[in-house]
């Protein structure tokens, strides 16, 4: 009974941990989906060089997430969480002293590269401290937290470059250190300081010895190369890679559609819309985890995924009204797929799950990938056309539900009970 209390705590510690990295890198990655349509007026781009932008934030992940696989088994977390922070601090105070679009971009891969290493350190952690059959729900928990980051900075976004807030002596000094016709640029001061208070806790906290498994570790270039030989590992990679194209596709674009087609302010009714599309992703995974404990997870995804079709035909060729319900109703359908494409893919393999975590990361490319085509397809023909497009991606992450067979099942209330027969 002692020895059970002690390592419950060492578990829950590495659990809140895993959350706060999941918040921050929500709170960077996503910023890009409102200040778009400003970087786009800032540089004069067209929806193609636009586009580019989280092409070459995502992009990093195709180019780091199996490189960190095995930084992961040379090198502590501890250091390398470290090193990540460091390079944030580094990416944003690099852009914030030179603002143009050359080293916005590469100030973008650079912070992609961070959280390649981020998210590739923190799956297997969250598998092996919560338990394999709690693995889908503590992922929609995990997806809950970086909603909620989603949801915040956007808020962030309109504090900084609103008139409205002119007044605010936090928010004068901040856009005090950037270029006055850049006031945009001050978000990238605020990330640079979290950045550095993150890296101090990180320095600062206490890490459980031994807490990876043996399957749990990243393993070697064979391990890398037997499940890349593996058709399921290659269709569940493809699963993230559509979910995270998606998912960006839809929010980068969110504030642009609105103010095209609808002439909607990005700066107020834009930077809203996509607040409310991380919110309603927010509200569905507090739906998720009730759902994961009722019903199969490949269930939820079908469903989920056929909602989501509906929601992006009717928001494209609906009225103004009804695309500033829709888009957020997107956000909402969609909050549970990660979670669920991930935790199938985790638990269809036996072992080397750290390998398979750095492969199915490696997917969040896709978030590169769909944004620039979308913008590519919008200079050709047109932005509706290009956001249709994703339509494509949503058929595939529909298939998983039929053929996925994972070797965990997500635990539900039902399977526990019938467990529990004698």
């Amino acid at each position: 009974m002692a020895s059970r209390k002690s390592i419950k705590p060492r578990f829950v510690n590495v659990i809140i941990l895993v959350m706060v990295i999941f918040f921050i890198i929500s709170f960077i990655t996503n910023i890009l989906n409102s200040i778009i349509v400003d970087v786009k007026e800032s540089f004069d781009l067209s929806l193609g060089l636009a586009g580019f932008l989280p092409f070459s934030f995502f992009i990093a992940y195709g180019v780091m997430s199996i490189p960190a696989g095995f930084l992961s088994e040379k090198y502590s977390d501890k250091k390398l969480l470290s090193v990540s922070f460091l390079l944030i601090i580094f990416s944003c105070l690099a852009f914030v002293a030179f603002p143009g679009y050359i080293i916005f971009t590469l100030t973008l891969f650079l912070l992609g590269c961070s959280m390649a290493v981020l998210q590739v350190i923190i799956n297997p952690m969250l598998r092996s401290a919560g338990g394999e059959e709690h693995f889908a729900f503590n992922s929609v928990l995990a997806q809950l937290v970086f909603g909620l980051a989603s949801y915040a900075s956007p808020y962030l976004y309109m504090y900084l470059v609103n008139d409205n807030y002119k007044s605010s002596s936090v928010a004068s000094f901040l856009r005090d250190l950037v270029p006055k016709n850049l006031p945009w640029v001050s978000i990238y001061v605020v990330f640079a300081l979290v950045a550095i208070i993150v890296f101090f806790i990180v320095r600062t906290a206490k890490y459980p010895d031994n807490i990876k498994k043996d399957e749990e570790t990243a393993g070697d270039k064979q391990s890398y190369y037997n499940l890349l030989k593996n058709r399921t590992t290659i269709l569940f990679f493809l699963g993230i890679f559509c979910y995270v194209g998606i998912e960006q596709g839809i929010g980068n674009w969110i504030s642009q559609f609105l103010y095209q087609y609808h002439q909607l302010d990005p700066q107020t009714i834009g930077a809203n819309t996509v607040s409310y599309f991380w919110a309603m992703l927010t509200i569905g995974c507090l739906l998720g985890l009730l759902l994961l404990k009722l019903f199969d997870s490949r269930k939820i995804l079908i469903v989920a995924t056929l909602l989501t079709m509906v929601s992006i035909i009717i928001g494209l060729y609906g009225s103004a009204e009804i695309a500033l319900y829709m888009f957020p109703a997107i956000g909402f359908f969609i909050s549970v797929m990660w979670s669920i494409i991930f935790s199938l893919g985790m638990n269809s393999a036996e072992s080397h799950h750290g390998s398979l975590s750095g492969i199915l990361c490696t997917g969040i490319a896709g978030g590169a990938i769909f944004p620039l085509v979308v913008g590519i397809i919008g200079d050709a023909f047109n932005l509706r056309i290009g956001l249709l497009c994703l339509l494509l991606p949503l058929i595939y992450i529909l298939s998983i539900g039929f053929w996925a067979r994972p070797i965990v099942n997500n635990s539900t209330i039902l399977r526990k009970s019938d467990e529990d027969l004698p």
